[in-house]
Parts: structure tokens; C-alpha cells; sequence
């Protein structure tokens, strides 16, 4: 049940989330009305929310040195960090819609904690069930972990990693340095993409499970961010640091695969937190707009003030559409690089477009931190760069829909959520 005085906060758009009948593209009709657990789900983060994150949030994006790390555990504690695991290893076992819900009312709060959702479970634990050998998955599944793709010099250009991996004998000597990495700075483990041999392009590419502690492993924060100040984001610094065979996930050679797997669970997570900060944009919006008075009338009843606020609504229930969509096809185990690409595309950039209103809406008022819209500005803008950037998905999309893209079988793939058997079986 939501605290006292929640939905008053975020808004009471309670009906919005058990509406939802569309076509799916394979012809039959989908129900996305929520089931008790989903529902449970949301409204167990919709209190976390209210009762851990807003009170706090804005003396943490004012700080810019992150949320108490306590919080991690709490989130543990309320299944969080491993929503949509398998059970048997330790997971809840919730099915991808329950997933999105998550993330979504968690970035209704603070960017920040959906991105916990994003790199520990989605880029990573997902990661892992996909591609990780069964004893890997019981080592590694239950334990913090962080995604170290992006570097210096590398970012949607994935596949010309700089960073190296030199076999010898049992082990790989890793080389490099990794950048914009969330949660660099407090992770106990990392999952790590570095070259075999980089004449081989992506080909070459291996994904390593390292741990702090080994040696020639360091991390660091970066300080100065225009956005997301309540989440750490730092580097990691690899200087000849010695990796078992066994901490290789997947195949020699197989790095890149495993990444763009990850970066599909990923995506999924940003397009349902990015519906979540829309939403925050519109209450916050909507709240205003019923308060102020400008000519004798609330503000509300001026048209533009309405066309920007029905803009804001329009995208969110498209947006919110097109994430539970790509859900419904990950429950059965389906490859949604293509939904989740467009999910994250569409949501992100109506984010973005929903801050810029609600500062609009505030007047002056919403250039001042004493409303949360200009924070939910500032942490809407990384959305569209990482994870792909808009321009970058722009071009997806296309290849898509001209044929020049297909999705191949992979060696390893996607595993359905819990009570869900894969497509096709």
C-alpha cells in the first residue's frame, strides 16, 4: 500500500496502468491489464519512492556525492535488485512488466535509482543468466555487479574497444581504462568488455567478470555532471590486472553479442524509466498548473497551458504502450532488440520534451531548484546520449523497416521470465 499523502505527490494515474488492450505483431490481442503481483509490485516502489527518496533527493542532487549507499540494502530487502531473476537464484522471479512498472516508479523519484535497475539487473544479472555457464550463475548472480563498456574514446562506436585482453596460460592480463561507468565507484564486481585481438574488429571483443580487490583494478568518480548528481558514475582503470579463464563470460570472441544482449535488457529499463520521469513531469505540471492563477484563472485554462499538458499525457500512454509491448515479448523469451530500440527512443525523447513544457508551465518558478522540473531537465538529457543515442536509434529503426536489418539466432538466447515458457518451445 502507497504512504500517506503519495499519490497526492506523484500523482494518482492509477487507471492509466490497468488499461491496455492493443494487437501485438504477431496478430493476437494483449492483455495488459496488471495482475496482483505487478501491482504490488508498483505500488511497494511507488512508497519506497515516497518515503526513502523524495524527502532527501533534492540535498543529494545538490551534493552531487550520491545517495547514502544503505540504500542499496533496503532495496534488497524489498527484492529490487533482483525483481525479475529466476527464483532458484535467488531472484523474485517477476515477470518483465512488473519489471518496467519497477524502474518506472523508481524513476519517478531520481534517475539515479532506475539506474541501480539498469546496470545491476539489466546489464548485468540478465547478462549473466543469458550467457554465464550455470556454476558462473550461481556464483556471481546474488552479488552487486557493473557493466564497463564505454571508454574515453569509445562510446556508440562499441566495437573499436581500446581496452585488451592478453591470454596466458589460465588467465587473460587485461589492459584499459573505461568511462561513464554507473556505479563504478561502489560495485563489487564488473563485467568488463576488452579485445583479444583487436585486427578481428567486434569479433574480438570478450566479456570478463572481475571483482575489486584484484590487483591492478581501480575505480574513480567523475564529479560535474549536468544531470542524474544522486547516482555515482565514475572510471574504471585497468593496469595489467590478471583474470581467471573461468571469469570469462561466453566464448572467446563472443564480448560484443553478450554486450548488445545486455544493452537490450538495458535500453528496456532506460524507455520504462524515462515513461516514469515523463509522469513526474505532468503531475508536477498538473499540480502547478491547478495552483496558479494568472488573469483571474488558473493557469490550466489557458489552451497552450493545456496543449502542452495533453502533449505530456499523449506520450507517456504511448510510451508506457510501447515498453509493456516489449515486455510481453521478453516474458516469452523473445528477442526484442528491434521494441526495445524504439521503446527507448520514443520514451527518452518525450522526456526530454515533457521537462522542457513543465519548466514552461513554472514560469520563472520552474528555473529554480524549489520545483524538482529543473532536475527532471537536467537528468532527461543523458537519457537520449547513453544506451544509444537518439540519432543512433533514429538509424535502427530505418534499417529495420527497409530490411537492411535482421536479428540472427544467437548461441545463448534470452531467457522467458519465471512461469513463462520461451516462444515457439
Amino acid at each position: 500500500m502507497a504512504a500517506p499523502g503519495l499519490s497526492k505527490t506523484l500523482g494518482a494515474t492509477d487507471d492509466a496502468y490497468n488499461r491496455g488492450r492493443f494487437p501485438s505483431p504477431e496478430g493476437p490481442v494483449v492483455d495488459f491489464a496488471l495482475n496482483d503481483e505487478q501491482s504490488l509490485i508498483r505500488d511497494t516502489a511507488r512508497a519506497f519512492v515516497g518515503r526513502e527518496v523524495l524527502p532527501h533527493v533534492r540535498r543529494w542532487d545538490e551534493d552531487g556525492e550520491g545517495f547514502p549507499r544503505e540504500l542499496f540494502g533496503r532495496m534488497a530487502e524489498l527484492g529490487f535488485l533482483g525483481a525479475p531473476l529466476p527464483e532458484r537464484y535467488g531472484g523474485g522471479g517477476a515477470d518483465y512488466i512488473a519489471w518496467a512498472l519497477l524502474c518506472e516508479e523508481l524513476e519517478r523519484g531520481d534517475t539515479a535509482f532506475r539506474v541501480v535497475q539498469s546496470v545491476h539487473v539489466g546489464l548485468n544479472s540478465l547478462a549473466l543468466l543469458q550467457w554465464g555457464t550455470e556454476e558462473q550463475r550461481e556464483r556471481w548472480l546474488p552479488k552487486l555487479a557493473t557493466f564497463g563498456l564505454t571508454e574515453p574514446g569509445v562510446g556508440t562506436d562499441a566495437a573499436n574497444l581500446q581496452s585488451t585482453a592478453r591470454r596466458e596460460g589460465d588467465e587473460y592480463v587485461l589492459n584499459g581504462q573505461k568511462q561513464w561507468i554507473s556505479l563504478a565507484d561502489v560495485a563489487d564486481h564488473f563485467l568488463v568488455f576488452a579485445s583479444v585481438d583487436r585486427s578481428k574488429g567486434w569479433r574480438g571483443i570478450t566479456a570478463f567478470m572481475l571483482e575489486r580487490g584484484m590487483a591492478g583494478l581501480t575505480t574513480g568518480t567523475l564529479h560535474g555532471k549536468m544531470g542524474i548528481r544522486t547516482g555515482n558514475t565514475g572510471i574504471i582503470n585497468l593496469d595489467g590486472v590478471r583474470v581467471p579463464v573461468d571469469n570469462r563470460i561466453g566464448e572467446e570472441g563472443e564480448g560484443f553479442l553478450v554486450a548488445m544482449s545486455a544493452i537490450d535488457q538495458g535500453r528496456y529499463t532506460v524507455a520504462a524509466g524515462a515513461v516514469g520521469l515523463a509522469q513526474a513531469c505532468l503531475d508536477a505540471s498538473v499540480g502547478y498548473a491547478r495552483e496558479r492563477q494568472t488573469f483571474g484563472q488558473e493557469i490550466g485554462r489557458h489552451q497552450l497551458v493545456q496543449q502542452m499538458i495533453a502533449n505530456m499525457a499523449k506520450g507517456i500512454e504511448a510510451g508506457r504502450l510501447l515498453v509493456w509491448r516489449a515486455g510481453a515479448m521478453k516474458n516469452e523469451g523473445r528477442r526484442t532488440t528491434r521494441e526495445t530500440s524504439l521503446a527507448k527512443w520514443f520514451a527518452t525523447d518525450h522526456a526530454v520534451q515533457s521537462a522542457l513544457d513543465a519548466i514552461q508551465v513554472h514560469g520563472a518558478n520552474g528555473y529554480s531548484n524549489e520545483f524538482p522540473v529543473e532536475r527532471y531537465l537536467r537528468n532527461s538529457k543523458a537519457a537520449v546520449i547513453y544506451e544509444g543515442t537518439s540519432q543512433l536509434h533514429t538509424l535502427i529503426q530505418a534499417d529495420y523497416a527497409l530490411g537492411y536489418r535482421e536479428d540472427r539466432p544467437l548461441r545463448s538466447e534470452p531467457w522467458p521470465a519465471d512461469g513463462f515458457t520461451r516462444a515457439g518451445a
